[in-house]
């Protein structure tokens, strides 16, 4: 067995260290760290099946609940997920590193090519997935798995959404991405690369080729903050920026980077700035770092890796001859309303500035607006989220949809708990004979 991969941004155990790591689950009958995970894949079954040496029978088990099981080990919040609702914890002791195990698991099955499912009868049905994010890539694997024929389009030249786009790399690089993604294709799955619905096929050529359609768009960039200054080079969004680092295009030897934001993705951003070079690197941030989005254990990664936190600060703008060389920002505080509520304001006169080379915004990204409206009879929220049932099926009866542009932006994780479901109900639809009608 191929322990490790070149590739890949953590190291996979060895059969010792699983075992070992296996035999010190407790096996809960009542098993939270399954209820913590969206996916609900039966950790103490895949653990007791390592702990036998059962490894085909260990990804089967992960893989049937969540086909994106070898990214989700790596890229998933185990820490508030899964290895957070260990019994472990409230014992003191170090809980399960269910991540790992679920990595070693599932390697020679996703990235060695070992056969793992029966192929299934064809059933005739043709399903179209927009989209080849883990929304729709689940979607498209079980639905594939339920015997239908499946295409996805997806817009990018390389497929696997933010998993190939957009994760830090210290989390999982590009290749490993890649290869999960060819593994998604060795099911049976078509992805058809660079074919943007609405340009290179309209929509509606796509509901009259397929009986029925899956929406896993994900969301669009970070939108500009609308201040003075943001056009100068060097001031972009900070997903653009994890790309360049995820194609080896980035080195910031030298630099002073400020990103503004407190979510998942500014930490990421701050921390893989400070790692491919950065001399100096701040996250700014409107409020205090108990009211950061991004989770403690990130968090705690970028100050070991040197990132300024400078809190209670808002950006004013940006200055620069021929590109960015400061950002102005201003302190901010609660204040109260005559009403008792709070309110975050800028205080006069507080003006300061930040020696830059870079600015990134992580201030959140936005819905493809544009491009829903040109779904026919697909509602959003005024939110911009699609509207679906239960059944992840949209307003229009012959399409679902699933992932970031259903929840707004969750987990990967999340996304394949969508799309796995939404294929669930298509594959129901299509046997009734009820799609589209």
């Amino acid at each position: 067995m191929n322990q490790t991969m070149t590739t890949d941004a953590i190291r996979v155990m060895n059969r010792d260290e699983a075992l070992a790591e296996a035999f010190r689950c407790l096996m809960c009958w009542d098993a939270p760290c399954t209820r913590a995970c969206p996916t609900t894949i039966d950790v103490p079954g895949f653990i007791k099946q390592i702990a036998y040496d059962d490894l085909i029978g260990s990804a089967r088990t992960i893989l049937d609940a969540n086909i994106l099981g070898a990214s989700c080990a790596r890229v998933c919040p185990t820490e508030v997920l899964c290895s957070g609702a260990c019994v472990l914890n409230d014992l003191h002791e170090r809980p399960i590193d269910i991540g790992r195990l679920q990595a070693y698991a599932t390697l020679d099955v996703v990235f060695g090519g070992t056969e793992l499912f029966e192929p299934t009868p064809v059933t005739g049905g043709s399903v179209g997935i927009i989209g080849a994010g883990p929304a729709g890539l689940a979607c498209a694997a079980e639905l594939t798995r339920l015997g239908h024929r499946v295409t996805v389009y997806d817009a990018s030249d390389e497929p696997g959404g933010l998993n190939t786009h957009g994760v830090a790399t210290y989390k999982m690089d590009r290749a490993t991405s890649l290869a999960e993604v060819e593994f998604i294709e060795s099911l049976g799955v078509e992805i058809r690369p660079s074919t943007a619905v609405g340009t290179d096929i309209t929509v509606d050529e796509l509901i009259a080729t397929h009986d029925a359609v899956f929406v896993g768009v994900g969301l669009d960039g970070v939108p500009p903050l609308g201040l003075v200054g943001e056009d100068l080079p060097g001031v972009q969004d900070a997903l653009e920026f994890i790309d360049e680092v995820r194609r080896g295009n980035a080195d910031l030897t030298g630099e002073r980077v400020a990103v503004i934001g407190g979510g998942n993705t500014a930490i990421d951003a701050v921390t893989q700035a400070a790692m491919v070079g950065a001399e100096r690197v701040y996250l700014v941030y409107r409020r205090g770092r108990n009211e950061m989005r991004a989770y403690p254990h990130d968090i705690e990664r970028a100050l070991t890796h040197g990132v300024e936190f400078v809190h209670w600060s808002a950006p004013k703008r940006f200055e620069g001859y021929g590109s960015v060389s400061s950002l102005v920002c201003e302190r901010t505080e609660y204040q109260g309303g005559k009403d008792g509520s709070l309110r975050l304001v800028t205080i006069e006169g507080t003006e300061f500035s930040l020696p830059v080379t870079r600015v990134m915004r992580a201030t959140g990204q936005a819905k493809h607006v544009g491009f829903l409206n040109q779904l026919p009879g697909v509602e959003t929220d005024p939110g911009g989220r699609v509207i679906v049932d239960g059944g992840f099926r949209t307003t229009n009866p012959k399409m679902w949809a699933g992932g970031d542009c259903v929840n707004g932006g969750k987990e990967v994780v999340n996304a394949v708990a969508h799309g796995r479901d939404a294929a669930r109900d298509i594959d129901r639809e299509l046997r009734s004979g009820a799609a589209g009608k």
